[in-house]
């Protein structure tokens, strides 16, 4: 068996083509666009190109993009006082301050003080509540898409034995609460787990997302199950030349494909949503701040 691979690209391009037209019609019949503020603290070379990335995207979608940089000795209450007055915006529908931050600054503070309705990451406590207990809630983007990726390779995923590796509030807790949205049995599985690799052969849908290289290998797969990989971590890559490194995932893609049924890459699976879940999300908050109907997308 050489499992399918799953277009992440073009699932995410296709998911973004149909939010733009959303945006267009909304425009048209109201007269206002989604608008997205992006804060950056600092000069991390990562983080750059994905606050550029998320602008590029943005406006691609026919939503506004603001931009906010600060340095990286940005006192922690200057970070606060900018994510209040984006609060207090109303042409700021969505707001996302570009994680890690410096050391001077608290992460859960920062998520604190995002207006959890216009909380695009999913991160406040209050929408994390809302999604545990079964409410519409702004949703982490990453495990969005990754049961997107699921329910677009597998249909109705009722039913169907989901294994989580990995506990993390950004990706392995919400994607375990989405999928028993979709009526999956699901299992959280983590570093703790006894005997993590027999408790992975039990999944016809197994999500990785622990951030260790390659970890997940292929006798850890079920024959015919959908993995979806969440890592992204870059190792040494020797025969690309002296000092290249290149991106792999949490599962060990060649041998894992030959026993799965679907499978993402890394790249190109799961990364491509992440971007195109945020447009989402922040389509979704300018909706029901403005008492819009949700189009269907």
């Amino acid at each position: 068996m050489t499992a399918q691979k799953i277009d992440g690209k073009a699932i995410a391009a296709a998911l973004r083509g149909r939010i733009g037209a959303a945006v267009q019609d909304l425009q048209n019949r109201h007269r206002k666009m989604p608008g997205l503020a992006v804060v950056l603290v600092g000069e991390d070379a990562a983080s750059q190109v994905y606050v550029k990335n998320k602008g590029v995207a943005t406006k691609e979608a026919g939503m506004t993009s603001l931009e906010f940089r600060l340095p990286a000795d940005t006192p922690e209450e200057v970070l606060l006082g900018k994510l209040r007055e984006l609060n207090a915006d109303p042409a700021v529908n969505g707001i996302l301050v570009q994680f890690p931050v410096p050391a001077q600054i608290s992460q859960q503070v920062v998520i604190d003080t995002i207006d959890a309705a216009k909380d695009v990451d999913g991160l406040n406590p209050a929408n994390a509540g809302r999604l545990v207990s079964g409410l519409d809630a702004l949703t982490p983007c990453t495990p969005l898409g990754s049961v997107i990726l699921a329910k677009e390779t597998l249909g109705d995923l009722t039913g169907k034995h989901a294994v989580v590796i990995g506990r993390s509030n950004l990706v392995g807790k919400p994607v375990a609460q989405l999928l028993l949205r979709e009526n999956c049995t699901v299992t959280t599985a983590h570093s703790r787990t006894s005997d993590l690799p027999a408790v992975c052969r039990q999944a016809d849908i197994l999500v990785a997302a622990v951030g260790i290289p390659e970890m997940v290998k292929a006798d850890w797969v079920k024959p015919g199950a959908c993995v979806i990989d969440v890592g992204i971590n870059r190792i040494d890559a020797p025969e690309k030349g002296r000092g290249k490194t290149r991106l792999v995932g949490d599962v060990a893609y060649d041998d894992a494909a030959e026993v799965a049924a679907h499978i993402t890459p890394v790249p190109g699976g799961v990364g491509p949503m992440t971007i195109a879940c945020l447009l989402r999300n922040t389509l979704t908050a300018f909706c029901r701040q403005n008492g819009f109907e949700e189009p269907e997308v």
